[in-house]
């Protein structure tokens, strides 16, 4: 077989992928194994792979592997999510450029738009997992759109409906005045800003007394429907009963009391607008004021704002601060950081707005979810650290808003038949929905012209928190064979940023529908990061591009790169010279094989050398072994890889080899080869997960294999007896080579010479090893003495002592000149370095470290020379 010097990794990943899918290794039925399960994090419909993705599945695929290689039944399965807030913005900006304003279609002209764009480009992404080797079960990928996966969503809906936990609320939500819709908390992310606090005049009623009250958001105070003051606070209670007037809009409002008002803060008067602030709804509900709603969908005014109608609220936050300082209304303003809620999706300023929306009951159905992790144990968080992140948001849970103001998404299975705020029924179909009608009406002559469904979307969320019973159909039809056999699934590997999001609410339904966990375990890696801690983003432009390091490095290199140093929960700071550091793994392990195949295979007799290598390595590898499974068992993929790359780099390329790889141009005996290469195989299957590609070629090179004996189905390495004894043995043994090589570097001893050797063996080491060192040393003689031999070369390894003579090894004339020139040049610049230290002036007016680097350099120095004197003497 012709083998390449040199390896490339595009010759080859394409070609053993494809092999791989040709051959249905990745495809998984039930049968009588032991399942291992994956369910995809499902990235968005829209997304391209960037490195994030890379970590994380790169992660799932070496677990995935590894438990195929451990003879499981591994199913991967892949699939995206329909994101309805993301997807739909790229669908609107699509229609826009093409001339069309969304607002002008239909539902269904809008939803034909949103399907041929996903069509399109909704499968990018995981094409570019194949190029990362992901061997995910292809033929199991799903969509949280799909038909069947959508009727397990309505399906949930009208079953919590049933059971009393989902209602309809006329509630504050958070609105996304850009995306115009509703989100939950969790996809408000509050962010520190600067900002100014306003100190506006209101007039009271009837006299000329002024209040001053402080507020960031003037602009809202067209929807000011009270004062409130604190009824402790004596400045105020001669107000009691009273009236203000709200400047610009001359509204007339109560002045009330009530003890929420903080006496301390601003001028301990506070302005009410019950419509936008939570808190001030909740004031408002408990003093029956007025609710004045002064905002459009996106932010804009309505026409509460009078001439400032259709303006945005920022644009009349400065415009109306201008009109009320020049009204003599604006008493001062102060710098004031505050932290505001941001859209997770959009960046938008989020707007607290009343609406009706479809919400969830958490509290009941969280119980479970926070016993499965924090008491009994059934879920496992790893690292462990994050338990108390879940239990501060599981403990503190509020109800879930699950409408969204979207075409994009399922749509809400709750058909109105009338004009009232509850005339309306929920139900799968709207056939269903029309026998409800009719019952809870008693007319009898409803028809589905009178049900009109409601124009809402589901939360994204909603759909994926039933992801893992989902894709397995355990929705629709939970007895079916998939969902028995592979759930629950063992493995989640996600990002700790949706842990609500996405981990708890799947724990959740897990309970909910299946009463059982859906995951054993939850693997959260870290952020990726650049070399200065920021995280990785197209706006910063420090995130590189995912295929473009494929291209460059490899898949296998750049799988290394990732996870050489992503420890579980923690951030990677990501350097292109990791990829560079996988890269030379597989250059490794390539040059390693190359060598093996130059080599002349004969039936001679195996030296011992040779024998006590491969015996090492066995013991080396085993203890590799333990150590890797110690670390997968805490998914600690970054050490388990770690503990490989010194496996097979330092002991098998750097040692094993080396001890028996045969003389020049002389041919190896057999029985050390076909070890050398069951060895070899060893060492691929523990490589595959973490590096498909280059494992898979070098496997199906080896042997002539067929599909039945491809190396992603071959079996992990079973565990054997360690001889720890040999081990620290040839620990020793290697001290005692590098102690060889250096004289011979020093001295300029070529390996083509042989050397005598001697050793006061004052350790007792066992002489086990004693031909690998004369092999590796190129020892003419290796002899037992009591006493230092005179005139020799030496060395220590504890309190062994080492010597080589002289005669015959070295030219001691010349190495006689070479030490007295580099005594003498050291006596000289010792000489330099005292003068200097002998000058008063020098030390006292030098910095204290420039004093201390001298006073190093004297002692170096005095070292040096005591160095160089010994070894002259000991060569006259």
């Amino acid at each position: 077989m012709d083998i390449p010097s040199k390896y490339s990794a595009q010759t080859i990943e394409n070609k053993w992928y494809d092999y791989w899918m040709t051959h249905n290794y990745f495809h998984s039925t039930p049968d009588e194994r032991e399942p291992y399960t994956i369910v995809i994090p499902p990235p968005n419909v829209t997304g391209v792979l960037h490195m994030g993705h890379m970590l994380n599945n790169t992660i799932q695929d070496v677990l995935i592997r590894r438990a195929r290689l451990q003879g499981k039944n591994a199913c991967w399965v892949p699939g995206t999510d329909h994101a309805s807030i993301a997807t739909e913005a790229k669908v609107v900006a699509k229609l826009k450029a093409q001339g069309i304003d969304k607002n002008d279609l239909t539902r269904e002209e809008f939803l034909k738009h949103a399907w041929e764009w996903t069509e399109e480009y909704g499968g990018v992404i995981l094409e570019q997992l194949k190029k990362l080797g992901c061997s995910c079960d292809w033929d199991r990928t799903k969509f949280t759109m799909d038909d069947d996966m959508s009727e397990a969503v309505i399906k949930v809906f009208v079953d919590l409906y049933n059971k009393g936990l989902i209602y309809r609320g006329y509630r504050m939500v958070n609105w996304d005045p850009e995306a115009k819709t509703t989100l939950s908390d969790e996809e408000v992310i509050h962010v520190e800003k600067q900002g100014l606090l306003y100190y506006l005049e209101y007039q009271v009623e009837g006299s000329d007394e002024k209040l001053t009250i402080a507020t960031t958001r003037p602009e809202t105070i067209f929807g000011d429907t009270a004062i409130c003051i604190n009824p402790t606070d004596d400045r105020f209670k001669h107000l009691k009963g009273k009236k203000a007037i709200v400047p610009i809009c001359g509204r007339v409002i109560p002045i009330i009391e009530d003890d929420y008002v903080d006496i301390e803060f601003g001028t301990g008067c506070l302005k009410v607008t019950p419509a936008h602030d939570e808190n001030d709804k909740v004031l408002g509900d408990k003093h029956n004021l007025e609710i004045v709603d002064i905002f459009n969908a996106d932010a804009s005014l309505n026409s509460y704002g009078m001439h400032y109608e259709g303006q945005d609220r920022f644009a009349v936050r400065k415009a109306i601060a201008k009109e009320l300082e020049a009204a003599g209304l604006l008493v001062k303003t102060e710098n004031h950081i505050n932290k505001v809620g941001t859209s997770e999706r959009t960046k938008a300023v989020i707007e607290p707005r009343l609406s009706d929306q479809w919400f969830l009951k958490m509290e009941e159905l969280a119980q479970p979810a926070i016993d499965a992790v924090l008491n009994t144990g059934d879920v496992k968080l790893f690292p462990k650290k994050f338990e108390n992140t879940y239990r501060h948001w599981m403990e503190n849970i509020r109800d879930w808003n699950i409408s969204r103001q979207l075409l994009w998404g399922q749509q809400i299975p709750a058909y109105f038949y009338g004009d009232g705020k509850e005339d309306f029924v929920v139900a799968e179909t709207i056939n269903e929905a029309l026998d409800l009608a009719k019952e809870k009406t008693g007319n009898s002559g409803l028809t589905t012209e009178d049900l009109t469904q409601d124009t809402d979307a589901l939360d994204t969320w909603f759909s994926s928190w039933l992801w893992p019973m989902s894709v397995f159909d355990g929705i629709r039809n939970p007895e079916n064979e998939d969902i028995k056999y592979y759930y629950p699934t063992n493995d989640l590997v996600t990002g700790p940023d949706i842990l609500f999001f996405w981990v708890a609410r799947m724990i959740i339904a897990g309970y909910e529908y299946k009463d059982q966990r859906p995951f054993e375990n939850v693997y959260l890696t870290g952020l990726v990061r650049d070399k200065q801690r920021r995280k990785m983003s197209k706006s910063l432009g420090n995130s590189p591009d995912a295929l473009k390091l494929i291209e460059d490095y490899g898949a296998d290199g750049v799988r290394v790169g990732l996870l050489l140093s992503s420890a579980a929960g923690n951030d990677l700071m990501f350097d292109e010279a990791l990829c560079q550091q996988g890269r030379g793994l597989a250059n490794k392990i390539w040059s390693a094989f190359y060598l093996t195949t130059l080599w002349e295979v004969e039936d001679i007799e195996q030296p011992n050398s040779s024998k006590i290598a491969l015996d090492w390595y066995e013991s080396k590898f085993q203890a590799a072994l333990v150590e890797i499974e110690d670390h997968f068992s805490k998914y600690r993929l970054s050490d388990a890889l770690m503990v490989i790359y010194k496996l097979i780099y330092d002991d098998f390329c750097g040692w094993m080899l080396e001890m028996v790889k045969p003389a020049y141009q002389q041919p190896i005996d057999s029985k050390t080869y076909k070890k050398v290469m069951s060895i070899f195989e060893e060492n691929l299957k523990i490589v595959h997960p973490f590096m498909p590609f280059i494992t898979e070629d070098i496997w199906q090179r080896i042997s002539d294999r067929s599909p039945e004996e491809a190396l992603i189905i071959a079996k992990w390495p079973e565990a054997k007896p360690v001889k720890t004894e040999l081990i620290a043995e040839f620990d020793f043994a290697s001290e005692v080579i590098s102690g060889v090589r250096n004289i011979r570097k020093q001295k300029n001893i070529a390996f083509k010479d042989a050397i005598g050797f001697s050793v006061v063996n004052n350790e007792h080491v066992a002489s086990t090893f004693d031909e690998v060192i004369s092999k590796l040393g190129n020892l003419e003689s290796f002899n037992y003495v009591n006493e230092p031999v005179e005139g020799a070369l030496t060395f220590r390894v504890k309190s062994n002592e080492y010597f080589i003579p002289m005669e015959g090894s070295i030219d001691v004339d010349a190495e006689i000149k070479k030490l007295t020139d580099e005594l003498t040049y050291t006596e000289g610049f010792l000489k330099s370095v005292q003068k200097k230290l002998s000058n008063e002036r020098f030390v006292a007016g030098a910095p204290e470290q420039v004093v201390a680097s001298e006073k190093k350099k004297e002692a170096d120095a005095l070292a040096k020379i005591e160095t160089l004197k010994s070894s002259l003497a000991s060569l006259k």
